[in-house]
């Protein structure tokens, strides 16, 4: 059995390699780049993925495909239009794969969607769950639901199993944008003026969780056809989190008590809302649908999960 794992050499597909590897399990790489001189028989430069890319190669003797190439959210998106560039990639490049990937005798298909198909924050106490009517509210969003909608339709029409994973932010050993930054400023003892955020409630996952899940959803006869939230179980306030951060970086957090309203006011007078809603605001998953379909725990508690990805950081 080979498989197929899309994006190899990101943040999720290169964990990906490295498990299915270590276990002995044939897997084909494709990426949009891999590095010059690197020598790996396995690997493949897919190129920018589009509506025209050619998978033919790719999915030869291939019996399940893991796509987790995309065009990723930009917090501050430059494209002259965005949601056509998000589209290229994400929809229409998915839908390529998809058919050629049903065409070629393709048994499962597993597609890393996101958690911003359902929306961009939730009210305490009332999560997003796998089941909930969709709602994206940004360019990558809208991109990664159109895209599950075709996936849902390729495999109606065709008999190819889909399996939807939405993941919320997801950290580990070499995870970068924000939440780098984050670990950084404690690293190097800086004040962050978040003390106050304590009534909040954000759900993380650990890339070891969800690589577990998505090893799991491979295979699992209950998964197909089927969508999965994922997260750690255990969702932190920006200041738990902060905290665990520290401990994890043995730099104890130095947070400023500052007034919600106040950062609220200055992230609009800097047009910095939406790093306010990310760092202040809830965003929480139910994962009981995950866990009653599939008998799946999360294994690695956010305590170790921080410990990893610290063990692994250079401020």
């Amino acid at each position: 059995m080979t498989i197929l794992i899309t994006g190899a050499n990101g943040f999720v597909g290169s964990r990906l390699c490295s498990k299915f590897h270590k276990h002995g399990i044939n897997i084909r790489k494709a990426a949009r780049l891999w590095s010059a001189g690197k020598k790996d028989f396995n690997a493949i430069d897919i190129g920018n993925i589009s509506s025209k890319t050619d998978w033919s190669y790719a999915l030869r003797n291939t019996q399940q495909v893991i796509h987790c190439a995309a065009r990723v959210h930009i917090m501050e998106d430059k494209s002259v239009n965005p949601i056509s560039e998000f589209r290229r990639t994400n929809v229409a490049g998915t839908e390529n794969l998809a058919w050629q990937a049903a065409t070629a005798g393709v048994k499962r298909f597993v597609f890393l969607s996101s958690i911003k198909v359902n929306g961009e924050f939730t009210k305490i106490g009332c999560p997003f769950t796998a089941d909930d009517a969709p709602s994206p509210q940004d360019p990558y969003g809208i991109s990664k639901y159109e895209a599950e909608l075709l996936l849902r339709k390729i495999a109606s029409e065709t008999g190819m199993e889909v399996v939807i994973i939405r993941p919320p932010l997801i950290y580990g050993p070499g995870v970068k944008a924000n939440f780098e930054s984050m670990m950084r400023c404690l690293a190097l003892g800086f004040p962050l003026p978040l003390g106050a955020i304590t009534n909040n409630r954000r759900s993380l996952v650990a890339i070891d969780n969800l690589i577990d899940l998505i090893t799991i959803c491979l295979n699992h006869r209950a998964a197909a056809n089927q969508t999965f939230l994922v997260s750690d179980g255990n969702d932190l306030s920006t200041v738990d989190l902060l905290k665990n951060m520290g401990e994890a970086l043995a730099q104890p957090a130095r947070l400023l008590n500052i007034p919600p309203p106040l950062l609220s006011f200055g992230a609009k007078v800097f047009n910095k809302s939406s790093l306010y809603q990310r760092l202040c605001g809830s965003l929480q998953l139910d994962i009981s649908k995950t866990q009653q379909v599939l008998g799946w725990t999360p294994s690695v508690s956010v305590k170790e999960g921080l410990r990893r990805t610290a063990q692994s950081f250079h401020p």
